[in-house]
This record gives C-alpha cells, structure tokens and sequence, in this order.
C-alpha cells in the first residue's frame, strides 16, 4: 500500500518506482473525474504557491489542482511586494507561510533551497523548480504523457535536446526514464551537453543505453520521443556564451519527415524558436496535452501528500 501523507517531494529521487506508478495511476482517474465538474476532496485545505522565479504553467496549474479539489490558493509569484525585498531570510519565510497553509509548492533560483524549506516546515513541501537542480513535479507530468501516448515506457528510445547543462527539468527526467527502462540520446551543443555525473549514473546504476550526439539528422528516424527544451539565457553566467548556441536546433517540418509516423514531440514550455509553429497542427505536438497534463498529475500529488 502506497502511502504518500505528509511527504516532502524534493526531486524525483524521493520516490519509489511504486509511488511513481500510484501517482500516474491517481491522476488517469483524476482527469476522467474533470468531466464532472470540480471535487471537495480538499476543501478546507490551503495550498501556499511561493515563487521566488517567473513561472506560468507549474504555478497555474498547481493553482488549478487546487481549486478543482475543493481547496484554496495563497501565495505570490515574484518577490516585489514580500517581505523577500526588505530582507527576509528563506527560513523565516517558511516557517511563517506554513502557519497560513496545509502544503507548499516553492520554485527557487538557488539550487538546494527546496531542501531548506523542507527541512524547516512541518507541513509538506513540493519542489517547483529549484534552480538547475530538479524539477519533480514536471518529471511526472512528462511520464505520465509518455504513457498516454505511447502505451509503456519501456524500451522506448527517447531524445532529449537543446539545454542539457542547466536543464533541471531533463536531469530529472532522465534519472526517471532509466528507472522506468528506456533508452536515451542526448543531443545538444559541446557547450551545453549532460552533465557527466548525469551520464554516469544513469549508466552505472542501470546500464542503460547512453548516447550524446550534436545533430538531430543523424537520430530522428530511430526515436520513438523526442522532447525539446529551449536554451535558458537566465542561466547563463556569461551572456556571450548564449548568443554562441542560441537558436541551435531547430524542430520543424522538414527534420520531421524522416522521423517515425508515431514519433510525439514533447517540450516543457515556454518555447522561443526550438519547434517551429507549423509543426502544431501535426499528429507529432503533444506539448499542449503535456501541459494540461500538469493539472491531473499535480492533483494526484497534492490528493496524496494530503491524505487524501
């Protein structure tokens, strides 16, 4: 029996094979449920939404979650009118926003700050987005579209492109796809490729397949996925470094008409110029499903670390 009550979901590490698949299988039957009009499984429960980054569909679709569970929202998103401006430690944030709230959802720019707020709260504490560190709750939703549209993960082979270095969203991604047993290839900028100590985990804790490449051409007609991020200017610590790789890679209609008929192409959004506009309206974009995505998941999340 899976039992999430209480939990902190820091990264994607924090939970089981087992849980994982609990969590899917919740939300399948959270987004049947949608076509009947919203629950009161939470109500009476508040929901903190701190977001100390710029943030549209995890704030947004937390938020809808929410209140499609019969619960409440507070929070803010952008620091200008906290407490943050005049000084406000991380640690004193929290301890006062949970006094408020019954869960929160936090997204950072620092790396490891998810961690302290878990650490100093007493109630759970979900990771938006921690610097380029994890970002769980977008790992699931990305799983649970996989799914959706190709049946299984396993044996899959699927393709991680664009900002590999500083993407927290494919470093938790890729520790889940190994778990569930796809192959992966990686394919981005010399300047932007996965972090080794990515690679080599993947490799030695499942000797699973591994392959980085710096070309779309030379893969597209074996993958079965093929998920794009865009390059993240905000983390560039050198801007002169961005305006090199800005822009190199490009999905549109004619890479696609190599790939496999059933290929889906996925993106965690926003997108500036990585999949061209045209490639919309073909069977492959499944990146708007993947956001819409983010509301069943996260009301599975919040259901269950609830104990609901």
């Amino acid at each position: 029996m899976v039992n999430l009550k209480d939990r902190d979901i820091i990264s994607i590490r924090d939970l089981k094979k087992s849980e994982i698949e609990y969590i899917l299988q919740r939300a399948s039957k959270f987004e049947k449920s949608l076509k009947k009009g919203n629950l009161k499984l939470l109500e009476g429960k508040i929901l903190a939404t701190l977001f100390f980054e710029p943030s549209t569909r995890t704030r947004l679709s937390f938020t809808s979650a929410m209140q499609r569970l019969g619960g409440k929202v507070l929070g803010f998103s952008g620091t200008e009118a906290t407490s943050v401006k005049k000084g406000e430690n991380l640690a004193d944030t929290i301890r006062t926003v949970e006094s408020y709230s019954d869960v929160i959802v936090m997204r950072h720019s620092v790396e490891g700050s998810a961690k302290l707020a878990a650490d100093v709260a007493s109630i759970p504490v979900l990771n938006g987005g921690d610097g380029a560190h994890s970002h769980p709750t977008q790992t699931l939703l990305d799983l649970y579209t996989i799914k959706e549209f190709k049946k299984k993960i396993k044996g899959l082979k699927v393709a991680l492109s664009g900002d590999l270095k500083y993407g927290r969203t494919v470093h938790s991604l890729a520790y889940a796809l190994a778990l569930f047993g796809a192959d992966m290839v990686f394919i981005s900028p010399k300047q932007l490729e996965m972090p080794r100590d990515v690679t080599t985990e993947l490799k030695s804790k499942f000797g699973i397949s591994v392959e980085q490449k710096h070309d779309f051409s030379k893969v597209i007609k074996d993958i079965d996925v093929l998920y794009a991020t865009r390059i993240q200017k905000e983390r560039f610590p050198d801007p002169e470094e961005y305006k090199k790789v800005r822009g190199a890679y490009r999905i549109d209609l004619e890479l696609l008409k190599n790939a496999k008929k059933d290929l889906i192409v996925m993106h965690p959004l926003p997108r500036i110029n990585e999949i061209a506009p045209e490639v919309d309206k073909t069977n492959h974009a499944v990146y708007f499903k993947q956001a819409f995505n983010g509301v069943p998941v996260r009301m599975a999340l919040l259901a269950s670390v609830l104990g609901k």
